[in-house]
Formats: structure tokens, C-alpha cells, sequence
């Protein structure tokens, strides 16, 4: 009786294929920055004015609340990275289930909609499963204003109860300066009757930001980026133009991608003082980092060695640059200690990197790394936003091919990657459903020694 080899065949979702350790060279275009973007459209609610916000970057998360304004009655016209949003005519206080779920920043609309209808109702939002988020500082922000708010089976429900039905300005202290509770508060108070104060508020370029639009609206807010904010309230705002700022957290992760290929790059636009902490770690660690221009960074990466890094907001290092620093971590020489202290399950990248051969031994919300010689190419996933574009920047590096899979994550936040990178030397592409043979891409086995030495490296 004769015997037939099988190869056994699965079928992979759309992905990204890798063909790792090629170095890049040239300049790496920097996107506007897409949680500043999120915040300015929901701003855009505020006036009965056409709204244009230009370098507006394409992404998943940016047509959701597209889709999110056009629900409640706005009209939007999009030109390439520009859009013009007209809420003349918005007329819906509530926000679906279905968008808000997979947005967190959905909620920043509960602010300009109690101050332009008087009520909102708004389903807990969602977003990347990174720990808990929660909008108590959202929710207590706006009853300090004079809002009604209460939560019934995950929904909030928010109303203005005064005879003119505006809110009422406040003294506000955030118990932690959460940016979205910054945003959301900052909005609300700017067609609020009198003052309002916000301390211990996000300092974040991304509140700055809003607030600069804001005040080219009309409104009259003070000190964004320091640990107190003032706003006067106006009767009404105006329709502006802004540009957005360029996105921190995409530049970050370019400035990265250079160490762990160890190539030579430009990077820009960027707003260096945007990005202090992760200049000041690149440099601990072997980069030569300088100015090129009036609005680029040249990096240089020479040895690279092992540093701590903790997160913690702005102006710390931020923690949507842990994942992709600590890819960066795993090829280096020596050990690390990467403390992740602003969300408790932003780890999920750590298992993925030792699928391609790192040292990462995790203990609660602390990694220790003991770095190694070099990654090689397995199948790996991304399981949020930034967990997958540290996976990716580990692709990139790694010795052989690899297939990411996680798309739905990286597509929220990094517009037209692959062709980005393909463009500074990367043999990366985006592929779609496929038939593929078990043996097409190595899956790097981690062995009993080896999840020894993990431990070890604690």
C-alpha cells in the first residue's frame, strides 16, 4: 500500500510579509497625529461654523468618527489629509453602539453635544484591550460643570438642566491627568457660563493642540501644557482652519525602527520637545540624535546598549512607545527594565518577541530583558495598536521572514506603513486572504533552556 505526503495547508487572514535584517536608508515621512486629529473632530461640533482640519492622517480610527459626526447630523468632506466638517445641522444626542464600541475617543463628542443640544448619550466606549480605562474623571468633570450625568446598562446619559442650558464654569482637580478627561472637560467649558479651572490636568502636545484650535475659534483658554488650565467661557465659537500637529508616537516609532536596524535615517516633521524623553533614552542607549532642518532628526545608531525605561504621562516617556522600545530592548547588548505604570495590560507583545528568539522574562507590569544576539523570522500577531508596531519593528530586524497578522490593530494608527517603509529599503507587503503551506515561514520554537534563560534575566 503506497503512502501520499500531505502538506498541511491554512488559510492566513490579510497580513504583512517581512523579509527581515535589511537595513533602511533615507527619510521616513511623519503623519499629523492621530489622537490630536480624534479630538479636533469632535471640536468640531462646537460651532455652527464649517470647521477645515488639515494633515489629517487615513486611518481606521479616523473614519469611525467620521462616521461617528455624520451619525449625529455633521457633514464631512474629505480632500486627501484634509477635512471639512460643517455641524450646523447635527441634531442626534445619541451615539451608536456599534462605532462607539470600537472607539474610545468616541467620547469625546459627550462635551460639545451637552453644550450644543443640551443632552448626550453616549455607550462606554471602547478601544485597544490595553487594562482599564474608565470615565469616572470624565463623568465627574461634568457634573462639576452642572451636567445631569448617569450611567444605565453602559450607557451615559448627560443633561443640561439650566434655563439658558449651558454649563456652568468650575474649580476642577483631576485625581490623575488623564488626557481624554483633559479633552473632554476642556470642551465642555470653553461655551460654559464663566470660569473654569482644571488642575492637574494632561499636559500632553495633543491637549496643547486642541487648545490652540480652540482659541482660533473664538474661545479663551490658558496655560494648555502646564498643570493648570483656565478657561472663560464665550457665548459662541467660530469656524477655523488648523493644522494638525505631527504624530509623536509615529515619529517615536521611526526613531526606533533606526536602532533596531541599526541604520541611519531622517525623520520628520516632527516637534522634538514633543519628543524629549525618547530622544534622551535613544542617545542612553548608543543613537547619535540631531536636528536636520528646521523640522527633522538625523539618527545615527552606534552599539546599542540596554536601559531602563518607565512610563509614565507626559513629559515622561510614553506609554504608547513602551512596545516598540522594548523590541529595541531584546536586540540589545546587556540588560533592561521596562516598568509599565499607566496601564496594567499593555504587555501583550512580550510572548510574540519571544516566538522570535528574545530573552523577556515578565513580572506583573515589569519586563526584564536580557538582550540577544539577533531575533529570527516566526508568525507572529498583534494584539493592540502599539504591541503591533513593536512586532513589526521586530520583523524588520530579525534574521528570515516573517508573517504579521494583527492588521485591524496597526491600520488605527499608522496610515500607509508598509509603503513608508518599503520606500526607506524594507521588503515588507500587505497581503490578502491566502492559502499558504505549513512550512512557507519559520515559527522559531522556544525551548526549555531558553524560557530558563528568561527567567534568569529577572
Amino acid at each position: 500500500m503506497s503512502s501520499v505526503a500531505t502538506i498541511k495547508r491554512n488559510i492566513v487572514p490579510p497580513h504583512l510579509e517581512v523579509k527581515g535584517g535589511r537595513p533602511l536608508s533615507g527619510i521616513l515621512k511623519v503623519s499629523g497625529a492621530k489622537n490630536s486629529s480624534l479630538a479636533l473632530m469632535a471640536a468640531a461640533l462646537l460651532t455652527k461654523e464649517k470647521l477645515l482640519i488639515q494633515n489629517v492622517p487615513q486611518l481606521t480610527d479616523i473614519e469611525v468618527m467620521s462616521e461617528i459626526l455624520r451619525n449625529l447630523g455633521a457633514k464631512l468632506t474629505k480632500t486627501n489629509n484634509s477635512i471639512e466638517i460643517n455641524s450646523e445641522s447635527i441634531h442626534n444626542v445619541e451615539l451608536p453602539y456599534e462605532l462607539v464600541h470600537s472607539l474610545r475617543a468616541s467620547f469625546f463628542c459627550v462635551g460639545p453635544l451637552l453644550t450644543r443640544l443640551g443632552e448626550a448619550k453616549i455607550p462606554l466606549p471602547g478601544g485597544c484591550n490595553i487594562g482599564a480605562r474608565p470615565v469616572d474623571e470624565h463623568i465627574n468633570g461634568l457634573k462639576a460643570l452642572g451636567a445631569e450625568v448617569e450611567v444605565i446598562n453602559d450607557v451615559v446619559k448627560a443633561k443640561v438642566s439650566t434655563k439658558d442650558k449651558r454649563l456652568l464654569g468650575a474649580n476642577i482637580t483631576l485625581k490623575y491627568p488623564s488626557v481624554g478627561a483633559t479633552e473632554t472637560i476642556l470642551m465642555a467649558s470653553c461655551l460654559a457660563s464663566g470660569k473654569t479651572t482644571i488642575s492637574n490636568p494632561a499636559r500632553e502636545p495633543e491637549i496643547q493642540d486642541l487648545a490652540k484650535m480652540l482659541n482660533s475659534m473664538g474661545a479663551k483658554v490658558f496655560g494648555a501644557g502646564t498643570k493648570r488650565i483656565t478657561i472663560l467661557g464665550v457665548e459662541s465659537l467660530n469656524g477655523t482652519s488648523h493644522c494638525v500637529i505631527p504624530d509623536r508616537i509615529e515619529a517615536g516609532t521611526f526613531l526606533i525602527a533606526a536602532a533596531i536596524t541599526r541604520s541611519p535615517l531622517i525623520i520628520g516633521p516632527v516637534i522634538p520637545n514633543h519628543l524629549s524623553a525618547v530622544i534622551s533614552k535613544l542617545k542612553e542607549c548608543g543613537c547619535s540624535i540631531s536636528q536636520h532642518g528646521n523640522h527633522h532628526l538625523k539618527i545615527i545608531p552606534r552599539e546599542i546598549s540596554g536601559v531602563d525605561i518607565t512610563t509614565s504621562p507626559f513629559p515622561g516617556f510614553p506609554t504608547d512607545l513602551q512596545a516598540p522600545f522594548m523590541s529595541l530592548m531584546a536586540t540589545a547588548k546587556g540588560s533592561s527594565k521596562i516598568k509599565e505604570r499607566v496601564f496594567e495590560k499593555r504587555m501583550q507583545h512580550v510572548l510574540e518577541l519571544n516566538k522570535m528568539g528574545a530573552c523577556i522574562y515578565l513580572e506583573n507590569n515589569t519586563a526584564y530583558i536580557k538582550g540577544v544576539k539577533e531575533l529570527v523570522g516566526s508568525n507572529v500577531e498583534g494584539g493592540d495598536l502599539r504591541s503591533s508596531a513593536a512586532i513589526i519593528l521586530a520583523c524588520l530586524s530579525a534574521k528570515g521572514n516573517s508573517i504579521f497578522t494583527g492588521l485591524e490593530h496597526l491600520d488605527r494608527g499608522y496610515e500607509k506603513l508598509e509603503e513608508k517603509l518599503t520606500n526607506a529599503g524594507s521588503n515588507i507587503s500587505r497581503k490578502f486572504d491566502q492559502i499558504t503551506s505549513h512550512s512557507s515561514f519559520s515559527n522559531k520554537i522556544i525551548s526549555e533552556d531558553n524560557i530558563d534563560t528568561q527567567k534568569n534575566a529577572a
